[in-house]
């Protein structure tokens, strides 16, 4: 039937207006927010937790136990979509994501609390992927820029709420600290729900093979090098025997990895992609905006809880400048794209101003005024709103449309890890610092120290109850051991600038410009000897032999690579595609004679 050749044509993809996607939007960014709030809110309601249930030794893996298992589910997410869909597994993050935060609220020790915030981690690396893959299946490269500064300035906004939360929560004596846990689960439910509702997204047919060993390695290799920057020079000494063993493990698990992914026939990070420059280039890029925007934002309240002696309170709203500065040039900038099609200038300037404000920020002394410290802070905002969500959109125009998941979780994966690394390598580097700054500035004092001369660092309102010779000490000392964290995170971003560099600009698919001319529509032969040439062409694959043949080859290119043999890949697109093509081809040249769609056959 006439019907059924229309029915059993390709579908042509999906064009949603600017209200379904703002509707889709809502439920993407409600869920991000969430997600990074339940990481950043931790922080200062992490004293009175440990307090409460004990374990002083297990501080650091409250924080690093999310930021762990987020950075290894990273790429798994991606891959796993494209088996069994976007929406269910977006969905299935949320679920893992609000069982964990109740499980977390009820914890009665220190490990059941750890590992909840792990299990926590697996849905936040799921809902961070998934929502940037979400986003590029339903919108272009070309108007996608118009959205992504929104989904940027979620992470900015999280680092403002998290910690002015936390402080709310636990000041308030009728919610006390599991609440921190329990707030988010009902906009988890309620972003749960408007996907639920609102994201349509065709189904397609996939592979549903996964590769379980790229997995494992993947894993194992990032939660080495995890533990080994999370451990070293807290559990154990950097020169011993359990850095070069997890050193090792972290290597040999990247090398088996690479095995893994070059023999699978679903990688989870396909080798194809790292022979595009692009994906490599942004994927570095990433890398270092995540070391240096995760190694700023983490120890910046620091300079201004200890060495300014503000409260956690006005410590967030001094990163307000930053958080509207980074909301302001992320949408501009997408704007800017959207109507012109010229991206590559975004990410450049982005890191450039990155470094600068690192470097503005690192000359910040005990009596740097409020207003500069705003101004900074706001400078660094702008580099990262200009190259946050660029990079992610220069990826996923230069992949190919199969690879869209695995690019964006494989850049997601890289900044992650950077910020892992970040998070790690900046507080060796403030610990060994601070340590070095405080005998040094004691022995000039000629200050006598009970304790072997170390100095026990309290909370921050403790050490503004010091006696004043020896807070001024401290202070200095933190101030110069910031002054080297962000020094550092300088060079790290002119590494990602010069990446940007040599990124090529792709034009952008989808582009709003119109033709010079319109096509003229085909006449009624035209179609006519168009589809009798495909059914012809789908006759000869189905009839082949298995003999060398170019046109089984060329018909074979139509479907992805990894889907089987080149005659059943030639075969299921002559059956997919060219025959419902050409029945529906005939169909519009011929709609009142059914014998040409059919052949003659009786339906």
């Amino acid at each position: 039937m006439v019907t059924q050749a229309h029915a059993a044509a390709p579908s042509a993809k999906r064009t949603y207006t600017h209200r379904e996607i703002l509707e889709v939007m809502s439920g993407l960014m409600l869920a991000m927010l969430t997600s990074m709030i339940s990481t950043s809110v931790v922080g200062t309601a992490l004293p009175t937790i440990v307090g409460e249930l004990g374990g002083q030794d297990q501080y650091s893996w409250v924080a690093s136990a999310t930021m762990l298992t987020m950075t290894v589910s990273t790429p798994l997410w991606g891959k796993l979509s494209d088996l069994f869909g976007r929406k269910l597994l977006f969905q299935t993050a949320l679920g893992l994501f609000v069982a964990a935060s109740l499980v977390a609220g009820l914890s009665q020790d220190m490990g059941q609390l750890i590992a909840a915030r792990a299990v926590q981690g697996l849905g936040v690396g799921g809902l961070s992927a998934l929502s940037q893959v979400i986003l590029g299946d339903i919108v272009s490269p070309r108007e996608r820029g118009r959205y992504s500064g929104y989904m940027g300035a979620v992470f900015g906004i999280s680092t403002v709420a998290g910690p002015l939360l936390g402080g709310f929560i636990v000041d308030a004596d009728w919610l006390g600290w599991r609440w921190c846990f329990y707030v988010v689960v009902p906009f988890a439910l309620v972003a749960f729900i408007v996907i639920q509702k609102v994201l349509r997204l065709p189904p397609v047919k996939r592979n549903t093979s996964i590769d379980i060993w790229g997995a494992t390695t993947i894993t194992a290799s990032a939660s080495a090098l995890m533990l080994l920057l999370t451990l070293g020079g807290n559990e154990f000494e950097w020169n011993s025997f359990w850095t070069y063993f997890l050193a090792a493990i972290a290597l040999l698990m990247l090398a088996l990895s690479v095995l893994a992914e070059r023999t699978a026939k679903n990688p989870i990070l396909p080798p194809r992609l790292f022979r595009n420059p692009t994906f490599v280039l942004t994927s570095l890029a990433s890398l270092f905006v995540g070391m240096a925007m995760f190694g700023a934002m983490i120890y910046l309240p620091q300079y201004l809880q200890i060495v300014k002696g503000m409260s956690p309170t006005n410590s967030g709203l001094m990163t307000l400048p930053m958080v509207v500065a980074l909301f302001l040039s992320g949408v501009i900038s997408g704007k800017i794209v959207t109507s012109t099609g010229k991206w590559k200038i975004f990410p450049v300037a982005g890191l450039l101003i990155v470094a600068i404000g690192l470097f503005m920020l690192s000359r910040l002394h005990v009596d740097s005024s409020e207003w500069l410290i705003g101004f900074d802070v706001a400078v660094l905002g702008v580099g990262l709103g200009l190259s946050m969500q660029m990079l992610i959109l220069a990826a996923q125009n230069g992949s190919e449309l199969r690879d869209m998941a695995s690019t964006t979780s494989g850049v997601s994966f890289f900044r992650s890890l950077g910020g892992a690394v970040g998070v790690a390598a900046f507080g060796a580097i403030l610990t060994n610092r601070l340590k070095d700054e405080m005998a040094t500035l004691i022995a000039e004092a000629g200050l006598k120290v009970g304790g072997g001369g170390d100095v026990k660092l309290g909370s921050p309102d403790a050490i503004q109850s010091m006696p004043t010779p020896l807070k001024n000490i401290v202070l200095e000392a933190f101030t110069r051991g910031l002054e080297t964290v962000f020094i550092v995170g300088v060079p790290i971003a002119l590494l990602g600038f010069i990446a940007t560099l040599f990124l090529k600009e792709l034009p952008l698919r989808g582009s709003t410009t119109p033709p010079p001319a319109a096509p003229q529509p085909l006449s009624k032969d035209d179609l006519v000897l168009a589809g009798l040439l495909l059914e012809l062409v789908a006759q000869r694959v189905e009839r082949a032999n298995g003999e060398p043949s170019a046109l089984l080859t060329a018909v074979a290119r139509m479907a992805p690579e990894d889907s089987g043999s080149e005659r059943e890949r030639a075969r299921s697109v002559a059956q997919t595609v060219l025959r419902p093509t050409s029945r529906a081809l005939l169909a519009q040249a011929a709609p009142a004679q059914k014998d040409l769609v059919t052949g003659g056959i009786p339906q």
